[in-house]
């Protein structure tokens, strides 16, 4: 731009002395000039290329531009919209703060609970596993108490049976002396029998019999087999035909066969506590002066007295028998089953209580119409109070 404007200056300024005598310099400037031009020249097209451009470009970012704006509208439509959703999950997210808050405090709750639920638990389960120790040991107790009753029942029984012998000779003999029957200490015939008696000119065996051993099995084969053993005395002259087999009251059930006629001779199995009333029914024989003055008749009756003695005492000893077991399961049942406190109370009334049954004087006969009477009285009390007593078996069949 120097050259062009000293030329243009000089142009100007120029006279016309100056145009004949310095042409040549002004010449010079003017090629100067003209480079000089060329190259604003060429500076100006490239501008003005570089403005082309720059137009091409602005219009290419103003289309962007456009685009961009309306892809800024777009992102504010979208933006808008999530924030919305936003908003939106925003509540919902403060529901389920607000959700899971309640769950926490529950939880928490719950947590609370199920640790004390865990210690209850712990505390019953300790609880139960104690009162099942105790129950165990109470088991493991009744238990041996059952097992020592049921030895010291073996043990008594074994203890009765040992001793049954001297009580069925003692038994005897007592019987004898009340009721005034000979009791023969030697017999004078063979053989050596427990215990015989002299009624009417005759000798009768009482034999006492008892188990070897707790085991009731054998005892049935034990007293077939002293059935035909006692042959020996039943043969010999003098004797009674009817042997009586004396055997222990716990053992009666244990035999099958109560009798047993052996053609020659008879043999009844009877206990104890049946020999009273048997004695009694032999006894009875005395009353004639003379047995073969006896007829055939009289002969059964006494025997069908003496087979009902003996039938009734054995019935009143299995009743009796039955009625025992019962009480002592019954007594089992109520310390068992009945609890503590009611136990301890039926116990204080047990020991209050005392039953005095009528005592027995040796030089006092027991009366029969003493036991009509007391009988009668039973029925009367009886039947103000509306209970009916069978007066017969007949009537106790009907009764069932």
């Amino acid at each position: 731009m120097e050259n062009l404007n000293l030329f243009f200056s000089r142009i100007k300024e120029l006279n016309f002395w100056q145009r004949l005598f310095s042409w040549s310099s002004i010449k010079a400037l003017s090629y100067d000039a003209f480079d000089e031009f060329k190259r604003i020249t060429e500076q100006v097209q490239r501008q003005h290329s570089k403005i082309e451009e720059l137009k091409n470009l602005n219009t290419k970012l103003e289309t962007e531009n456009i685009g961009l704006s309306k892809s800024v509208v777009d992102q504010g439509n979208t933006l808008t919209k999530r924030d919305f959703e936003y908003e939106k999950l925003n509540d919902k997210y403060d529901n389920l703060v607000d959700s899971f808050n309640d769950i926490q405090k529950k939880l928490t709750e719950y947590d609370s609970v199920k640790e004390s639920r865990e210690k209850e638990y712990e505390s019953k389960i300790s609880q139960l596993n104690q009162a099942k120790l105790d129950l165990d040991n109470e088991r493991i107790r009744l238990n041996d108490e059952r097992v020592q009753e049921k030895q010291d029942q073996f043990e008594k029984m074994k203890k009765q049976w040992s001793e049954h012998e001297t009580n069925v000779q003692q038994s005897i003999k007592a019987l004898c002396q009340k009721h005034l029957v000979t009791y023969v200490d030697k017999v004078p015939f063979k053989g050596n029998p427990d215990n015989t008696l002299s009624i009417c000119d005759e000798f009768i065996v009482f034999d006492a019999k008892c188990p070897a051993n707790e085991d009731l099995n054998n005892f049935p084969k034990y007293i077939k087999a002293q059935t035909d053993n006692v042959k020996k005395y039943a043969g010999q002259d003098g004797v009674k035909k009817d042997i009586f087999l004396v055997i222990p009251t716990n053992t009666i059930d244990a035999i099958p066969q109560h009798s047993y006629n052996m053609g020659g001779y008879n043999v009844f199995i009877i206990t104890q506590d049946s020999l009273e009333p048997i004695i009694l029914s032999l006894k009875k024989i005395e009353e004639y002066e003379f047995a073969d003055q006896l007829s055939p008749e009289e002969r059964d009756n006494i025997c069908r007295v003496v087979g009902k003695f003996a039938h009734t005492t054995k019935r009143k000893i299995q009743i009796d028998q039955f009625f025992a077991q019962e009480f002592i399961e019954l007594l089992v049942k109520c310390k068992n089953d009945l609890p503590e406190e009611f136990l301890q109370s039926v116990i204080e009334f047990e020991k209050a209580e005392k039953l005095n049954p009528p005592t027995e004087r040796r030089t006092k006969q027991i009366l029969t119409k003493d036991l009509l009477s007391k009988n009668e009285s039973i029925n009367a009390e009886a039947q103000i109070r509306d209970i009916e007593i069978p007066r017969n078996f007949e009537e106790v069949k009907k009764l069932k």
